[in-house]
């Protein structure tokens, strides 16, 4: 029999572990969970302005709310919190949805990151694990087990009037745009699709595309982190509408308007697509943005450097 030497024996073993844990599926932005100060004021925002239906709220042992979903899609939801402590920042953490959790898990683990050491079952059905992405951003990870609430709502609480039928995708904090660029790039699979500078002369914006989706998160450039204030802006979620102006008009005849004290404004972003944001109660931006650019022409990416700390 042929003896392997030690150096061949690691290749061997390395590349066997990588066999042992490819990278499951990552299907797209499932949802983002936020921090509210006031639960009925966000209801009144993101059910009665945005539309969108409450299919279950979860409640605490002592019978307080924990968590509400409201309904996007079949796939993706906005998850509402009570905060823990006011002022602080308002992203609790976003979801990505995958095929097999567990597999991602083991996968992510191969790599070096930080994972639990089995999957849960949440109280809604669905199997799930948390981690951190090198900012410190927590993303769930959910895959829709075949008994899950998500399932057995399948089309239901998805009124034809809400403002929105797609997240198109949530915007994160990065002051660490190296690592988090090697973490998403090189470790999920995510794909750049357009970076953009407010400036021209530093770079803004990074879009990462999931590799098995055309959701995308988008990296919002900081040297350093933002104060409170910006923050709540910064992080965000992104509708997907097919006509801004439709949408607006729409929106400036809710009978809900009238509890919304903000203009609400048209605008052309950096990347030459029409929109419009809308804050919560809590000072969260919810952008509403048409998914083409004005002229159907791709908007060439920033040659800016990314912000130096």
């Amino acid at each position: 029999m042929m003896k392997l030497a030690l150096p061949a024996l690691l290749m061997l073993g390395s590349a066997l572990l990588g066999q042992d844990h490819p990278r499951p599926k990552l299907l797209g932005v499932e949802h983002i969970s936020l921090w509210s100060h006031d639960l009925e004021k966000s209801r009144a925002y993101y059910h009665d302005f945005l539309g969108f239906e409450e299919p279950y709220t979860l409640k605490n042992p002592d019978g307080s709310p924990s968590v509400t979903f409201f309904k996007v899609n079949d796939r993706q939801y906005i998850q509402i919190s009570p905060e823990h402590e006011a002022g602080t920042d308002r992203l609790n953490h976003y979801g990505l949805q995958t095929d097999d959790a567990e597999g991602l898990r083991a996968y992510l683990a191969s790599k070096g990151v930080a994972v639990p050491a089995q999957i849960k079952k949440a109280r809604i059905g669905t199997l799930s694990f948390t981690f951190k992405d090198p900012e410190g951003h927590s993303v769930e990870v959910v895959q829709y087990a075949a008994a899950s609430w998500p399932v057995r709502e399948k089309g239901k609480f998805m009124p034809v009037t809400r403002v929105s039928q797609h997240i198109m995708h949530v915007g994160i904090i990065v002051t660490q745009f190296d690592a988090e660029m090697k973490f998403y790039e090189d470790v999920l699979g995510f794909k750049e699709i357009w970076r953009g500078s407010s400036t021209g002369t530093v770079l803004s914006w990074v879009n990462l595309k999931l590799p098995d989706s055309e959701d995308y998160i988008e990296l919002m450039l900081y040297p350093t982190p933002p104060d409170a204030g910006h923050r709540f802006s910064a992080h965000h979620l992104c509708l997907d509408v097919p006509n801004i102006d439709a949408t607006v008009a729409a929106l400036n005849t809710e009978p809900a308007r009238k509890d919304y004290s903000r203009p609400i404004e048209i605008k052309l972003g950096k990347n030459r697509k029409r929109q419009a944001n809308l804050f919560d109660p809590d000072g969260t931006r919810t952008e509403v943005m048409e998914p083409k650019t004005v002229d159907g022409k791709v908007t060439p990416p920033s040659t800016a450097p990314p912000p130096s700390r």
